[in-house]
């Protein structure tokens, strides 16, 4: 079996991080885990390492501060590659992305694919739970960046993803320089530009019932630049 790592990055999900492990290891009992803590003041972190002592294939790893979703990825894939792990997975920790479709993840890799997306905008797939505004975000936001990089994913913002070590070494993920709601779109776009397999597997995305979201004005605004600031990159012949 392909060593298989999943990475969650948490700030403040104390409330969702013993839910969250007891449902992964459950559902892929060979893979292991890694926390990514930005510092969380409620004491994400804490527990974090209270688990980890009890589980050997839990593994956290904790950062200064609020230091963003990307960076965070960013750190666990390169530690996860030097460990000599095969496969990387992408989960969110409060709760919205169900493990039951983690086989489904499993399987895609297994036929071939080098990036696989959980999307919320292919038959099958959606959303609970959200309002208006951020249905708009996400939808408009994969939209716009499909139509400016002239792609045809469709959900290029999902959280809920795995690559394969083929995948990250082409990325070449020490350049990424996204950090917010735009890391997932570079991500992929980067794995196409490198003749990546990227297959989407529907996903039912459901809103968390603890905890506050991430997502942020500023967050958003930056995502509009990056899709500009790839494009620009490609054409010019850097990405």
């Amino acid at each position: 079996m392909p060593r298989t790592l999943i990475v969650t990055p948490t700030y403040n999900e104390k409330d969702n991080l013993p839910r969250f492990v007891d449902a992964v290891r459950s559902a892929m009992p060979g893979a292991d885990l890694m926390i990514v803590d930005d510092n969380s003041p409620d004491g994400t972190g804490d527990m974090a390492d209270a688990i980890a002592t009890k589980d050997k294939q839990v593994r956290v790893m904790h950062r200064a501060g609020k230091l963003g979703l990307g960076t965070a990825y960013i750190q666990a894939f390169q530690k996860g590659l030097a460990d000599g792990y095969d496969r990387f997975f992408e989960m969110d920790a409060d709760l919205s992305h169900d493990v039951k479709y983690l086989p489904d993840f499993v399987r895609a890799l297994d036929d071939g694919a080098d990036v696989v997306i959980g999307s919320r905008n292919i038959p099958g797939g959606g959303v609970l739970g959200w309002g208006l505004g951020r249905h708009f975000i996400s939808k408009g936001g994969s939209l716009y960046s499909r139509t400016i990089l002239g792609l045809g994913v469709k959900d290029l913002t999902s959280g809920y993803k795995a690559f394969t070590r083929r995948a990250l070494e082409a990325i070449d993920i020490d350049t990424v320089h996204s950090n917010g709601y735009s890391f997932q779109i570079e991500m992929t776009y980067r794995a196409i530009r490198k003749a990546m397999r990227i297959t989407e597997v529907p996903i039912v995305f459901v809103d968390r019932t603890a905890g506050a979201s991430k997502m942020s004005r500023k967050i958003f605004l930056e995502a509009i630049g990056v899709v500009w600031k790839l494009r620009a990159e490609a054409i010019t012949g850097k990405l």
